[in-house]
């Protein structure tokens, strides 16, 4: 199966932009379907960036996240070439992880 995250990282100047977009429906647990029933609570909770194994960036959301959303961080002390995993967890257990190299 594909990954959910989809991720371009730059390094430029001794700053690392990073850019992904993540695919999750990010339900509130507040609307309801057509029929009138209330779709339930789907929505990632922790979204971690770690380079060379250690964090630097870690998000905790909650259902007020748009659906497919979007993150965009920079940070210092990476170079071309290294990888960047990403990663997270949702509040049904369900969670993916993809790496990316730094171009």
């Amino acid at each position: 199966m594909a990954s959910s995250i989809r991720v371009r990282a730059v390094e430029s100047g001794g700053v690392t932009s990073l850019k992904a977009l993540v695919r999750h429906p990010m339900d509130s647990g507040f609307v309801k379907d057509s029929a009138g029933n209330v779709i339930p609570a789907h929505f990632i909770q922790v979204l971690t960036v770690s380079h060379n194994g250690k964090d630097v960036f870690v998000a905790q959301w909650g259902p007020a996240v748009s659906k497919d959303p979007f993150l965009e961080c920079r940070f210092k002390g990476a170079k071309k070439g290294d990888e960047l995993t990403i990663s997270w967890i949702d509040n049904e257990g369900e969670s993916d992880s993809t790496t990316a190299t730094i171009a």
